[in-house]
């Protein structure tokens, strides 16, 4: 196949990034016990982004003390190898998260701004005293969505609407509704076994060098 514009959208968290922030606030800061939020949102009593909420304000740690084990985020070491690819092929890399900008940026943001990569995510801030707190998109967003802040489905469309030959790459539940909307999806953990149950298609998805293979193969590169 010889595709000639293609898009590629990514989540962060266990896709990008090697581990779910919040388990890793959890394993270093926390305990067992702050997941609660999680299984509160797993029952279906509160959102997403209530759920993440109410992990990360358990923080109570100086901000340099928090920005210093942000950069300590392990990334996909082949992460940066598909960004060449896309950037040398003209194809556009946009992240969408249901996390928070405030560690996606502090990770990534010179990453984000070498390769014109568009961020869509919830906004944080962060205090010793209250945490870190998840600020989803005003309602008029046009990727609003009230459990997860922002919807990764509804960025799929619209670039779908576009023209765009869409991959798609998540590993958690907030992504299946735009692994059920875009053309190609590698999928990882929770994602890959709903994709399975509902038999979506899945690319093999070990790293994202299986990403850039597909790609290269697209462009018959």
């Amino acid at each position: 196949m010889n595709c000639k514009k293609t898009a590629l959208i990514s989540d962060f968290d266990g896709t990008i990034s090697k581990k779910d922030f919040f388990h890793m606030v959890i394993e270093t800061f926390l305990s067992e016990s702050a997941l609660k939020p999680w299984h509160d949102y797993l029952q279906k009593k509160i959102t997403h982004i209530e759920a993440l909420t109410g992990i990360f304000s358990q923080i109570h740690i100086p901000q340099e003390e928090l920005d210093k084990f942000i950069a300590t985020i392990e990334v996909d070491e082949y992460f940066y190898d598909t960004l060449e690819i896309c950037k040398k092929l003209g194809v556009p890399v946009y992240l969408c998260s249901a996390g928070t900008k405030y560690y996606i940026e502090k990770r990534i943001g010179q990453t984000l701004k070498d390769y014109n990569i568009s961020l869509i995510s919830n906004d944080g801030v962060y205090s010793q005293k209250d945490g870190l707190r998840l600020i989803a998109p005003d309602k008029t967003n046009p990727f609003y969505n009230h459990n997860t802040g922002i919807s990764k489905e509804l960025l799929v469309k619209k670039l779908k609407s576009e023209g765009y030959f869409t991959i798609y790459a998540g590993d958690g539940i907030p992504d299946f509704s735009s692994a059920k909307t875009a053309d190609a999806v590698f999928a990882k953990d929770v994602l890959l076994e709903l994709c399975r149950k509902e038999g979506i298609k899945t690319e093999k998805f070990d790293n994202f060098k299986d990403i850039s293979d597909y790609i290269g193969r697209l462009y018959d590169k």
